[in-house]
C-alpha cells in the first residue's frame, strides 16, 4: 500500500521543522520565557516567601517573617560555603531590580546573621539595616516569590506593584518604555511612509521599462542586498558627520557645517534607504500583475486620472502596498544598529533597549519582556494586514 500523499510530505518537510524548532524557535522561546519566570529568590528564600503569604503589605510583616529571613539566610550560606556560591547574589540582584538598594542590603545581611544573636530576629534584622523596616523591602520580596511573575512584563509597560499587590503606575520620571515605544512606533511608520512615496514612482517605472532600462532599474533596487547593513550605515556616517562629503559639499557654497548627525534626520533618512527596496519589490510585482487595460478601459469611460487611480489602479495594487508596508514597518520597529550609530538619546528605539538590559546590565527578565513587547506589535501588524488583505483560512468562502 502507498503512503498518502500528506504523509509523504510530512516526512519530506520533518527535517526543516526539525531544524526550525531547535535553531529558531526553541531559543526564542527559552529567551522570551525569562519575561515571566522568576526563580532566584525562591530558590534563596523559600520559608520567607512561605511567611509572606497571608501578609497585607501595610507595614513591616509579623516576626516570623523576620526568623523565616533569618534561618533561610543562614542556609543559603552555609549551601554557598560548600557548594558554588552565587544564589544569594543573584536574589539581591533581581530584588535590586524591583528595590533599589537591595543588592547590598541582602548580602550584609547574610553576613551578619550568620553569628548568632540574642534577642527577637526582628530587632536584630532591623538594626542590621532600616530598610527592613520598609514594607516595599518585604513586598519586592514577595513580589518576586515565582515560579512565574508579572514584574519584569509590568516594568516594560511603566506599571508596577506595591507592598499590598495593587497594581501602580510609575512615578512620571521613572517612566521610560511607554515614550520609547511610541517613539519606535512613530519611526517605523514615518520610515514605511516615506518608502512609499519614493517607491511608488520608482517601482512603477521599473514595473513599465522594458528591455536593459528594467533590468538597469531592477539591479539598482537589488545592489544594496549585496552590502552588509553595517557598512551601508557606517557610509552615512562618512557623508553626514561634521566633516564628512556633505558639509564639505554645502561649504563650497557657503552653507553649514549642518548637524546631520546624532538626529532623527540621520536615523530616518539611512532606514529609509536600507529599507526601501523591501517596499519597491512588492510594488513592481503588483504594478505587473495590473491588466493595462483596466485603466484605460475606465479613461475611455470618461473618468479623470485621478479617478482611474483611485478608483481602479489603486485598489488592485492594494495587496502589494500591504506586503511592502508590512515589510518596511516591521523590520523598522526592530532597528538596532541605524539608530545607534546615527542618532542621538532621544533616538533610540525600542531594540537598543533590549540590547542594553541583555549584555549590559546583564538583566535578562527585563530584556526579554521588552522582546515581547516588540514581539506583540509585531503580531498585531501582521493581523491587521492579514485583515486589509483579505486572507482567509483555506476552504473558507
Amino acid at each position: 500500500m502507498s503512503r498518502s500523499p500528506r504523509l509523504s510530505a510530512a516526512l519530506l518537510t520533518a527535517p526543516l521543522l526539525a531544524f526550525l524548532l531547535l535553531s529558531f524557535v526553541a531559543p526564542i522561546g527559552a529567551f522570551l520565557w525569562r519575561a515571566v519566570s522568576d526563580a532566584e529568590v525562591a530558590a534563596v528564600l523559600p520559608r520567607t516567601i512561605v511567611a509572606l503569604a497571608g501578609w497585607d503589605g501595610a507595614a513591616a510583616p509579623h516576626d516570623a517573617a523576620f526568623a523565616a529571613l533569618v534561618a533561610d539566610l543562614r542556609e543559603a550560606r552555609a549551601r554557598e560555603a560548600t557548594g558554588p556560591a552565587g544564589g544569594i547574589a543573584r536574589a539581591a540582584s533581581r530584588l535590586n531590580a524591583d528595590r533599589p538598594g537591595l543588592r547590598g542590603v541582602l548580602p550584609m545581611t547574610a553576613r551578619r546573621v550568620a553569628a548568632p544573636f540574642d534577642g527577637p530576629a526582628r530587632d536584630a534584622v532591623i538594626a542590621i539595616s532600616a530598610a527592613w523596616a520598609d514594607p516595599e523591602t518585604w513586598g519586592a520580596i514577595r513580589r518576586a516569590g515565582g515560579p512565574l511573575s508579572s514584574f519584569h512584563v509590568l516594568a516594560a509597560l511603566d506599571l508596577r506593584r506595591d507592598a499590598s499587590g495593587s497594581l501602580r503606575a510609575l512615578p512620571d520620571d521613572q517612566r521610560v518604555f511607554g515614550a520609547v515605544l511610541v517613539r519606535s512606533l512613530w519611526i517605523a511608520l514615518l520610515v514605511t511612509g516615506v518608502c512609499l512615496a519614493l517607491g511608488w514612482p520608482l517601482a512603477w517605472l521599473a514595473a513599465t521599462a522594458r528591455g536593459w532600462a528594467a533590468t538597469l532599474l531592477l539591479g539598482a533596487v537589488l545592489l544594496p542586498f549585496w552590502i552588509s547593513l553595517v557598512v551601508r550605515t557606517a557610509a552615512w556616517m562618512v557623508l553626514l558627520q561634521r566633516e564628512g562629503v556633505v558639509n564639505a559639499a554645502l561649504g563650497a557654497f557657503g552653507i553649514g557645517p549642518l548637524p546631520l548627525m546624532m538626529n532623527r534626520f540621520a536615523v530616518v533618512l539611512a532606514m529609509v534607504h536600507i529599507l526601501l527596496p523591501f517596499m519597491v519589490l512588492p510594488l513592481v510585482a503588483a504594478f505587473r500583475g495590473l491588466d493595462p487595460r483596466l485603466p484605460r478601459a475606465a479613461a475611455s469611460l470618461g473618468a479623470s486620472p485621478w479617478r482611474v487611480f483611485r478608483r481602479v489602479t489603486l485598489p488592485l495594487c492594494l495587496p502589494g502596498i500591504a506586503a511592502g508596508c508590512i515589510l518596511v514597518f516591521i523590520q523598522a520597529l526592530g532597528f538596532y544598529v541605524t539608530p545607534a550609530l546615527l542618532g542621538g538619546p532621544g533616538d533610540q528605539m525600542l531594540a537598543w533597549f533590549v540590547g542594553f538590559y541583555a549584555t549590559r546590565s546583564v538583566n535578562w527578565g527585563l530584556a526579554a519582556a521588552l522582546s515581547l513587547l516588540l514581539l506583540v506589535a509585531v503580531g498585531v501588524c501582521v493581523a491587521l494586514y492579514g485583515r486589509l488583505a483579505g486572507f482567509r483560512r483555506p476552504g473558507a468562502a
